[in-house]
């Protein structure tokens, strides 16, 4: 039998059980750009408008860092480079999908299953290699169709929507290899993320300085493209000799491994447990910590960057009339205090994802069988549930705790104003706080209620960020805005601090959450 064969019906399944997330996060980052372009089309109505934001983007190291550099002052350059961090975000799914319809596959014993039927070894592998192909190409393709019925060139709508697919391309590849390097799939997702991050600090460092080091970097390999910019398409022959290579490599090491078992050995732990693993609580936070550390730098790096770029925001956005309209609604006193109320509301939304990975992993365990095991000693289901809920909950406070911190220490000493700067910040980044919990709290729910759509949970996640990022820009009226629980976030540092809206979104977190729990007592494992 061919190592290939049953590839086609495999791919259908996977396709079948990603009907939802898959279009979700496709239609999302496809589409992202051409809100970018209607947005600077609003804000920078004028060539002179552009021209002055490229020249103050162009003199902020700290934003070719975060987003990448910046080409050109035409609109489709403008877009372009703000569209930079899906360079980052597509490699994101890419890995995830790869992940999970492999290794994934394996740790809940499937892969075993199906291979008992005619399905080649390495069909699995292809399969969900050409599942996230297709999902990254489809991601480009969106995005070249909606700059290019914007209206944008269509050699630079190509260009963008090409770069990124191929930095998606190689981030299959490189997934596909972790997943047979790595023992399981939790630490697959963890070496191809650790890649990830390499490159995008690669990318950052690089973009920031003399730009050599950008080169060592696929995202920055895509960035090169430069649509929209007199385009450069031989930096993508990089990106597709990797992808290869990568995709070469990871079939050549299916051969060398085990089913079940990866290249890399599992670090055998020790004989008996540390007293400091003695509850369900210990037992989650156990699991949590390195992907924890791993937020706290990358939110602390990030905080640290947007604190020190403020200070002249202001000369980059210019003194279009539009902007000040833009960033009134984010209550701020000056267009730094509106910025960084802009930058928080974002990163609420970051921190909410971390609460929906750390609270799903609730599902993973029940899927692998794991918490039969837990909850076959003394723990109570609600202990159980409790622990991994605390991680959540407490965690995505540390994190908004250590962002408020970098942004407010790093903006007040640029300022000179450290004590009159840093509680507002500070304060800005706490008050997200009960938008995340509802968050979570609908997460309870579906692993409670409904366990086999608690992945559902990332499409809702999706569903409130778009309607704070689409909703806003296509102007949906404002009950539908409401719905999302960012929308009642007080816009700090600069507005005024109201507890009314913050006692409701703690009200319908802690209602929704027990309606969770009650239902996750009241149901079968694995039911």
């Amino acid at each position: 039998m061919n190592a290939l064969t049953g590839t086609g019906a495999l791919l259908r399944l996977y396709l079948r059980r990603d009907r939802v997330v898959a279009p979700v996060w496709i239609v999302l980052l496809g589409a992202l750009p051409l809100l970018y372009a209607v947005s600077f089309e609003g804000l920078y109505p004028t060539a002179a408008d552009r021209q002055a934001f490229y020249l103050g983007t162009l003199s902020a190291p700290a934003q070719a860092a975060l987003v990448g550099p910046i080409f050109g002052s035409d609109l489709g350059a403008l877009v372009a480079w703000r569209s930079g961090l899906v360079l980052a975000l597509v490699p994101l799914a890419a890995i995830l999908t790869v992940v999970r319809h492999t290794r994934g596959e394996e740790d809940a014993g499937r892969t075993e299953l199906i291979g008992s039927t005619a399905v080649g070894r390495h069909a699995g592998l292809a399969a969900a290699m050409l599942a996230a192909g297709g999902g990254v190409a489809a991601t480009g393709a969106l995005s070249s169709i909606s700059l290019w019925g914007f209206g944008l060139p269509v050699a630079g709508s190509v260009a963008y929507g090409a770069s990124v697919a191929v930095v998606g391309l190689v981030f299959v590849g490189c997934a596909a290899v972790a997943a047979q390097v790595a023992s399981g799939a939790r630490a697959a997702r963890g070496y191809a993320l650790g890649v990830l991050a390499v490159v995008f600090a690669a990318r950052a460092i690089g973009d920031a300085g003399s730009g050599t080091l950008s080169w060592f970097s696929p995202i920055g390999w895509s960035a090169q493209v430069r649509p929209f910019a007199d385009e450069r398409w031989w930096p993508m022959m990089l990106s597709l000799t990797t992808a290869t290579a990568f995709c070469v490599g990871a079939f050549a090491a299916a051969n060398r491994r085990d089913l079940g078992a990866g290249l890399r050995a599992e670090h055998r732990g020790r004989a008996a447990a540390a007293p400091s693993l003695s509850g369900p609580i210990a037992l989650a936070w156990r699991l949590s910590r390195g992907t924890v550390a791993v937020w706290t730098v990358g939110l602390a790096l990030f905080g640290i960057a947007i604190g020190s770029s403020t200070g002249g925001i202001g000369d980059q956005l210019g003194s279009s009339a539009a902007i000040g309209e833009a960033l009134e609604k984010f209550g701020g006193s000056t267009v730094e205090q509106s910025f960084i109320a802009a930058v928080l509301s974002i990163v609420g939304v970051v921190v909410a994802a971390f609460a929906v990975s750390a609270l799903l992993r609730l599902h993973s365990e029940e899927e692998a069988g794991l918490a039969e095991i837990v909850l076959a000693t003394g723990v109570s289901r609600a202990r159980w549930l409790a622990g991994h809920l605390l991680c959540a909950v407490l965690g995505a406070a540390w994190l908004l705790l250590v962002v408020g911190l970098a942004i407010g220490l790093t903006y007040g000493s640029a300022t000179g104003d450290v004590t009159g700067e840093l509680p507002s910040v500070l304060v800005g980044a706490l008050v997200q706080l009960p938008a995340v919990w509802v968050v979570t709290a609908i997460g309870v729910a579906l692993f409670g209620a409904l366990p086999r759509f608690a992945t559902v949970l990332w499409a809702v996640l999706a569903g409130f960020v778009a309607l704070g990022q689409v909703g806003s820009v296509v102007g949906l009226p404002q009950p539908w805005l409401d719905l999302s629980p960012f929308t009642h976030v007080p816009r700090l540092p600069g507005a005024t601090l109201t507890p009314v809206p913050i006692g409701w979104l703690v009200a319908v977190a802690i209602v929704v959450g027990i309606g969770g729990f009650t239902a996750f007592r009241r149901r079968d494992i694995r039911g």
